[in-house]
């Protein structure tokens, strides 16, 4: 085991978290290709908080993902 932490940006903090040998402190969204840290997951467990919305659609548009529908909160999912 070595002892390099391996660390990543949050896409939507921008904080940096480590991810790798046995510790993940962030998650991988499949749907939107991006990593997030865990405070920024769980904090917005109902629906991306609307500060996020620009980076979040000009990333989608930059990608060509599809905009997802918003839910019953009018919030875009978080996966």
């Amino acid at each position: 085991m070595t002892d390099q932490n391996i660390m990543h940006p949050c896409f939507m903090c921008g904080s940096q978290f480590q991810m790798g040998e046995h510790i993940y402190d962030g998650k991988y969204i499949r749907g939107y290709d991006i990593t997030v840290c865990m405070a920024c997951w769980d904090n917005n467990w109902d629906g991306w908080a609307p500060n996020y919305e620009t980076r979040l659609i000009a990333h989608f548009e930059n990608e060509g993902i599809p905009i997802p529908e918003r839910n019953e909160k009018g919030l875009l999912p978080r996966e």
